[in-house]
């Protein structure tokens, strides 16, 4: 059934005159004819009948006016809902991120778009790549910032910078006057890693497969690895971005180790402008500084 016509039809039932109601509706006066005669055929029934030179409602059709008066004014606060919405609602950016990556540029970044944009509120999410990969395909995340690519053509990946190593270990560790460490050093070394449930995770990658690791435990998030350390658990290995002054813990760097970081989106979803701003502001200040 046609909007318009039950908009024509509307004003014509309240007006009860062909001219007056196409003149407020600001359309010709055989449109409107033809729009309720359209109208009626449909419904099979006469909505309007003659008298003398004027029209009234049929029975029929006042009770058909009732029912679509109710339906324009909800339609009619709908809209005006959507119109505020447009304006007030909070723009939410929702961001997922593998351990380590939300320090330096991402967070200024976020910072810089809720100072410029007080409408955008963020929901950040930490997990694996593949975790968040499968949040990107449930329509929970927005984008999300990866340590691997998938040959999913679903989505895509657009390559933000290199990040390097460092390993944690607990202050008195036999390592810990080095300047510099290999993962070779840490062959004998009681490791902590982390329980990405992915194929390759970021100690995994910088590692050699010929070299025989330790994991004694898994963690999830770096505060959880570094608690660990500090209690001399074992040592862990850590995007060199989170290191910060820890009480117990001593930072090394980790030798000749590398990882390319990516911004991942899903094709062809429709996203808010605010979010997408954002997405390309972010692409362009990590590589500014690759």
């Amino acid at each position: 059934m046609n909007y318009n016509h039950l908009r024509y039809f509307s004003v014509l039932a309240e007006l009860e005159h062909y001219t007056l109601a196409a003149a407020r509706l600001e359309i010709s006066q055989p449109s409107l004819s033809s729009a309720i005669r359209n109208l009626e055929n449909e419904l099979g029934v006469e909505l309007f009948e003659k008298v003398g030179r004027n029209i009234r409602l049929t029975e029929q059709g006042r009770f058909f006016q009732k029912r679509v008066d109710a339906v324009m004014e909800e339609l009619n606060a709908a809209t005006e809902a959507l119109k505020v919405s447009q304006e007030k609602a909070p723009i939410i950016i929702r961001l997922g991120f593998v351990s380590g990556s939300l320090e330096g540029a991402v967070a200024r970044e976020i910072a810089a778009t809720l100072q410029e944009n007080t409408r955008c509120l963020f929901h950040i999410t930490e997990g694996s790549a593949k975790d968040l990969m499968d949040l990107l395909h449930q329509e929970k995340l927005d984008m999300a910032i990866v340590d691997v690519t998938v040959r999913d053509r679903s989505l895509h990946f657009r390559k933000l910078r290199q990040r390097d190593f460092c390993v944690a270990l607990p202050e008195g560790h036999p390592l810990a006057e080095r300047k510099s460490l290999k993962v070779a050093d840490l062959a004998g070394c009681v490791q902590i890693g982390f329980s990405h449930s992915m194929d390759k995770s970021f100690e995994d990658w910088a590692s050699h497969p010929e070299i025989r690791q330790n994991f004694l435990c898994q963690v999830n998030t770096v505060s959880s690895a570094l608690a660990l350390v500090k209690a001399h658990v074992g040592v862990t290995i850590l995007p060199s971005e989170v290191v910060s002054p820890t009480e117990g813990v001593t930072f090394l760097p980790l030798e000749n180790r590398h990882q390319a970081l990516y911004l991942c989106i899903v094709y062809d979803r429709w996203l808010e402008p605010t979010v997408w701003d954002f997405a390309e502001h972010l692409v362009k200040r990590l590589r500014k500084l690759s």
